[in-house]
């Protein structure tokens, strides 16, 4: 077979002008998100702080978690990404909408506050198990056993 060219007179194209993959794939349609959060940089993680509650400005809770180490995202530091900015306030020029401000905290941050709160709760743990079994009597015993079973299905028919 011959290559076609585009000659005088013709209405065709050579296949070569025109690539499939030039074209975008069509993605499926979802429901629109209010808070879109964009991936975050390596070694960051992105979360929605609380700016305010009931239109009264949560400086507490802003204050708290800048103090564990959450900094507010600008819109810079966002690219490819429409994002609502706050306009005026503390914290005008940030990512924020409805009340929310967009921060980013290290990864090694979260794991070392994750790792604290695992420590609390199991503390926690021991401190009641120690409570209850200061309190078990001889003729009816406590059993220490945490075990859950989760079992789909029919089950036993007879």
């Amino acid at each position: 077979m011959s290559e076609e060219t585009n000659t005088p007179g013709s209405n065709r194209t050579p296949r070569n002008a025109s690539s499939r993959s030039s074209k975008a794939a069509r993605k499926p349609w979802t429901p629109p998100q209010v808070l879109e959060t964009p991936e975050a940089p390596d070694g960051m993680q992105y979360r929605w702080v609380r700016t305010h509650i009931r239109g009264e400005a949560d400086k507490t809770n802003v204050h708290m978690r800048f103090r564990e180490g959450y900094e507010p995202v600008h819109p810079s530091e966002v690219q490819g990404y429409d994002l609502p900015v706050i306009d005026d306030g503390n914290h005008a020029g940030t990512v924020g909408v409805g009340g929310l401000m967009l921060t980013k905290i290290p990864k090694e941050t979260v794991e070392e506050r994750n790792a604290y709160f695992a420590q609390q709760t199991d503390q926690q743990m021991k401190a009641v198990d120690n409570d209850l079994m200061r309190d078990e009597h001889p003729a009816m015993p406590i059993s220490k056993e945490r075990k859950t079973q989760v079992s789909f299905g029919r089950g036993n028919k007879s």
